[in-house]
């Protein structure tokens, strides 16, 4: 196993369009519930209780090598928004592009061809990592990591956020991320045994809501 490989598919510059998505940033902003820096990191924290859990689990056991096709169905369920479930199969196909250049395998070229209009991105990322030659650890903190650097990235944009206040929200909420890492690769060890029910479905109404409204909106700065 590379350690380094963690890097690569975490970095920002990683080709997977995770720059086009605001993680549900832009809405809030707009409904006036992130407006600085405390507020983003109430927000990021949210995410990361909620969705950030249940992607890394997701993540997780496609590392570990739970079939894909069952993740996929697992993640539509724990996905109400018809929006968030179109914004993750997008996210998705252009991970699997980017990850199959990268890290040629076979199981992604399985996976491809099943959902040609892409997967749920993190059943992808956690074969992406598989195929890095990483395991279900590098999967939880990279889908967990990305769950708040995206929306924390956008907010800089959308409010003209100071980039040293929006990496302290990260750098605060590291411990926590720990804590979901953990909790999303125990939830995914349990899965090899017990089946896909066992994964998180944390629910985050919020998110869930913004992302209906904001796919209705005319001009948008983020796909989502």
């Amino acid at each position: 196993m590379s350690r380094a490989a963690l890097l690569v598919l975490a970095d920002g510059r990683f080709p997977a369009g995770g720059h086009a998505h605001s993680g549900g940033a832009e809405a809030a902003v707009k409904a006036g519930r992130v407006t600085g820096a405390a507020s983003l990191e109430a927000f990021c924290r949210g995410r990361l209780h909620t969705a950030g859990l249940v992607s890394g689990a997701l993540a997780a056991a496609a590392a570990v090598g739970v079939d894909p096709v069952s993740l996929d169905a697992a993640a539509d369920a724990r996905t109400p928004s018809e929006a968030l479930r179109v914004a993750a199969r997008k996210l998705g196909r252009q991970l699997m592009r980017a990850a199959r250049a990268t890290w040629p395998s076979s199981e992604l070229d399985a996976l491809a061809r099943e959902f040609p209009k892409g997967a749920h991105q993190p059943v992808v990322l956690g074969l992406a990592a598989r195929a890095a030659g990483l395991g279900a650890v590098d999967a939880a903190y990279c889908s967990v990591y990305e769950c708040v650097s995206g929306a924390a990235s956008a907010t800089v944009r959308l409010l003209s956020l100071d980039p040293f206040d929006a990496t302290g929200v990260l750098a605060r909420l590291a411990p926590e991320m720990d804590l979901v890492a953990d909790r999303a690769v125990e939830a995914a060890r349990r899965v090899v045994d017990e089946g896909v029910g066992v994964l998180p479905a944390g629910s985050a109404p919020l998110l869930e809501i913004g992302a209906e409204v904001h796919a209705a909106w005319a001009v948008r700065l983020f796909a989502s």
